[in-house]
């Protein structure tokens, strides 16, 4: 496994990173106004999650936002780690478009005007799914 991102790579995890790190951030500063939203978002998608406070999910998952971004902005994390940390993450993120009634047209993949921030997350399912592949094909 290399230990250093490839040149090419770095675009595609800083654009992604910076963009996860963002959203981490601004969610750890504001975790306890947003938590009942996100954590109800979630719970729909996920219900495993409903007996989870709503508060404590929600830190953590800002908490995990700022380490996925942190392992794509640093070079030095290998790409197949960060690319996998970021194909967890963005399925997640996919799944919740998926299950979460409203987000999608009826029938359809294609996304409701609520859903569209939402649908915009495959980019990050492909950032992540074309590092590991890449790795693990690679020497």
């Amino acid at each position: 496994m290399r230990f250093l991102a490839r040149p090419h790579q770095l675009p595609a995890r800083l654009a992604a990173g910076a963009f996860i790190m963002n959203s981490g951030l601004t969610l750890a500063s504001s975790y306890r106004e947003s938590a009942p939203h996100i954590h109800g978002m979630a719970a729909t998608a996920y219900p495993f999650l409903k007996d989870m406070d709503a508060e404590e999910f929600t830190r953590w998952l800002a908490k995990g936002q700022i380490a996925v971004g942190a392992a794509l902005l640093i070079p030095l994390v290998p790409s197949l780690l960060a690319g996998a940390a970021l194909t967890a993450f963005a399925g997640g993120l996919v799944g919740l478009y998926l299950k979460t009634p409203g987000l999608r047209q009826e029938g359809s993949l294609r996304p409701t005007q609520e859903g569209l921030s939402f649908a915009k997350d495959v980019w990050l399912l492909g950032i992540g799914a074309g590092l590991v592949a890449e790795e693990l094909v690679r020497d």
